[in-house]
């Protein structure tokens, strides 16, 4: 039988991830859980290691160069303790209830053909389960300032699409997902040139010229408390920058935008840019 190894990225949050690893510990089916700390800038790396858990390790990032980099750790690290194995890689802000969903969500991946598994995620009161590789005409039209999120809801499929045990998706969210190692090594691993976000889309996006599928298991749920370690570590408006810039990354190199496409993006962005810095000066957010 395949291991199973689970990795959780951690930075500057040890109580969110100890809560995670407590939570998990004795789960059976897990043969071995690595955390890797993406060049914390607090004494979570100190405190991790402190922890005696057993199949346990954690490994330190020798700098910070995003999300993806330290999904790369991780991946390689486990490939070379196991060579062919599956993957799961976790946020720290994830609740788990049993080792039965994790074997469920592991039976789901040793289909042939299937290559990226994820659960059904609860966060913030909405059911997230996956949606369609977003076009650059979307992505512009979800840009507009107050009236955009209208038509980003239109890249999520309906209740009806989530029918039986599984679920064939575009994307699904990667605060929780299963991988196959093979898949890593095929697809070239994670792309490390966005910082933050848009690690789905560019991963659905190489999946999408492989024979492999992307399902979401529709009876297993888990709790993803949102963003958590994110908004401790980085303020509303440098989030956004950092978003834009990993959106213009994926259109351009995987999308294929045109001229055009790419200058209304960019207008897309700064309007919606300015109208966050009205708000904030309206609320008084710039009074020293």
């Amino acid at each position: 039988m395949r291991k199973l190894v689970f990795i959780i990225i951690n930075y500057n949050d040890y109580k969110t991830t100890k809560r995670l690893l407590d939570n998990i510990k004795d789960y059976k089916i897990i043969d071995k859980i690595y955390v890797v700390d993406n060049h914390s800038t607090d004494n979570s790396y100190e405190e991790l290691k402190k922890l005696n858990i057993k199949r346990y390790e954690v490994i330190e990032s020798p700098s910070n160069k995003g999300f993806a980099s330290a999904l790369n750790i991780g991946a390689k690290k486990a490939i070379e303790d196991f060579s062919n194995v599956d993957i799961i890689f976790s946020n720290s802000d994830i609740i788990i209830n049993s080792n039965d969903n994790l074997e469920e969500l592991k039976n789901t991946l040793d289909g042939r053909e299937v290559g990226l598994v994820g659960p059904v995620v609860f966060q913030q009161g909405t059911l997230n389960r996956g949606w369609k590789i977003p076009r650059p005409i979307d992505e512009v039209l979800s840009n507009l300032p107050g009236i955009g999120k209208k038509f980003n809801k239109k890249m999520y499929y309906n209740d009806s699409h989530y029918k039986g045990e599984s679920s064939e998706v575009e994307a699904i969210s990667f605060c929780f997902f299963l991988i196959k190692s093979e898949v890593l090594k095929k697809i070239g691993f994670f792309d490390e040139n966005t910082f933050l976000y848009y690690e789905e889309n560019i991963m659905a996006s190489k999946l999408k010229h492989t024979r492999y599928k992307i399902l979401v298991n529709n009876n297993v749920t888990i709790i993803h408390d949102h963003s958590v370690s994110i908004d401790k570590s980085i303020n509303y408006i440098n989030k956004y920058k950092i978003l834009k810039k990993s959106q213009m990354y994926f259109e351009t190199t995987y999308n294929h935008a045109s001229s055009l496409e790419k200058f209304l993006l960019k207008l897309t962005i700064r309007l919606t840019l300015i109208t966050l810095y009205v708000r904030i000066f309206l609320r008084g957010g710039f009074r020293k």
